[in-house]
This record gives structure tokens, C-alpha cells and sequence, in this order.
């Protein structure tokens, strides 16, 4: 084989596996961002519920809203390094996030991987909807009840753990993989949940405020490297 040929290999190799990470948050403002606060609307302060303090993201919790990429994405995983600052709360992340404020004039189309405490790891479909196994046992429903992403539907799928969380003040670190239609999420190097057959593959990547003062020190993406 000559050398053009060899290097031609090579250069194609490498740009097969050269997935490089993207911080999303960059330390220093929000820029990328952002923020749909409907308490906000109207008003000068679009970020009301969103800072950056000591060089980390800051979801104040209330007023209640989502901070949201500019940018859409697929294929990627996901690392977000999270804690509650004070006292454990609420939070979220939302994956392929689209059309705002579907779900109770608030919530975006997406599905959300919860943050919540003791619950780091649930699905909650959002106008969208994610099939797992045991789904009879893993989504609660009443009689009559659909598995879906409407008000009306089960909507929330548990996590397989419910313990796999850090002590309150302390980092967590919540892995999650977007392949296709598929959502695998990781919290402190345990699997919480893996979903399948998700109705939606791209979208935008948002943090919720939903209650509780949650401090974000990583938010990185990694595009998945092509076979």
C-alpha cells in the first residue's frame, strides 16, 4: 500500500472516533441558552430563575421555567454534575426538547430524566413517550389509564435504583446516552434506566427549575462516535 493510501486510512480512522466533548455550559454566562420562564414574560429579566454564581450554573428554582439550548442534538451522551445547594428538591433534564410549554402551560415536548431527590433517574414523558421493560410494574397507572405523554396518560416511569444518589451538598454525576430511539441513563456509575422505541430522536437539551436551588458544575456533550 503507498503512502497516499495509507495516510487516506488514517485520516478516515480518525475521523470515524474523533468525538470530541462540547461543554454547553461554559463557566462564565449562559450564552447558548436560553430561558422560557412564563412568570418572565413580558418583562426586562428573561432569566429570572437562572445564573451563573462562582462559576457554576445556578437553577434557582423558582419562578418555575426551563433553560434551554439554542441548538438541537442527536446521538450524543450526555453528563450533567449536579447538586442540591441546600435542601434536596425537584429538578430535571430534558431530552429533545421541542415545543414549549405543552404540558401545563409550562413544560416543554420532551422527555425529562428527573433529578429529583431519591427519584434521580425517572422518566416522565412529556408529549412524548419511551417503552421500558415491566412496564406494567415500572409505570403506575389507575384503571383505565394509558401509557403516554398527556395529562391524562401514565406518564411516569421509575428508576431501577432510587438509590444511587450522593448525600445533599455533595456532586452527583447523571450520565445519559441518546442513541436513536433509545435513552440510557447512569447516576454515580449506576444504571437507573434504559428506555427503548423513545417517539422522538433530536431536540433541544433543557434544565429545569421546578422548586428547588440546584447547582450544575458540568453540562457536556459528546456526539457518539460513528461505526
Amino acid at each position: 500500500m503507498n503512502f497516499s493510501k495509507s495516510l487516506l486510512l488514517i485520516v478516515a480512522s480518525s475521523s470515524l472516533h474523533a468525538a470530541e466533548p462540547i461543554a454547553l455550559f461554559n463557566g462564565k454566562n449562559l450564552d447558548g441558552w436560553h430561558a422560557d420562564v412564563p412568570a418572565a414574560d413580558g418583562k426586562e429579566n428573561k432569566n429570572p430563575s437562572f445564573t451563573v454564581r462562582d462559576g457554576l450554573l445556578v437553577s434557582l428554582g423558582s419562578p418555575g421555567g426551563h433553560l434551554i439550548t439554542d441548538d438541537e442534538y442527536s446521538d450524543y451522551e450526555l453528563t450533567v454534575e449536579y447538586r442540591f445547594s441546600d435542601k434536596p428538591g425537584n429538578c430535571g433534564v430534558l431530552i429533545h426538547a421541542s415545543e414549549p410549554r405543552v404540558l401545563y402551560d409550562m413544560f416543554p415536548k420532551s422527555i425529562e430524566v428527573q433529578m429529583a431527590h431519591k427519584s434521580a433517574g425517572d422518566f416522565w414523558c412529556i408529549a412524548e413517550d419511551i417503552e421500558v421493560p415491566d412496564m406494567d410494574k415500572r409505570r403506575p397507572r389507575k384503571e383505565g389509564q394509558k401509557f403516554g405523554g398527556t395529562k391524562a396518560d401514565a406518564r411516569q416511569i421509575l428508576n431501577l435504583t432510587d438509590g444511587s444518589e450522593k448525600p445533599v451538598g455533595e456532586w452527583n454525576t447523571m450520565n445519559i446516552k441518546v442513541a436513536g430511539d433509545e435513552i440510557i441513563v447512569h447516576v454515580n456509575g449506576d444504571l437507573v434506566n434504559h428506555g427503548k422505541n423513545a417517539t422522538v430522536t433530536k431536540g433541544k437539551i433543557a434544565l429545569q427549575a421546578e422548586g428547588s436551588e440546584v447547582e450544575f458544575r458540568k453540562v457536556q456533550l459528546t456526539p457518539l462516535a460513528k461505526d
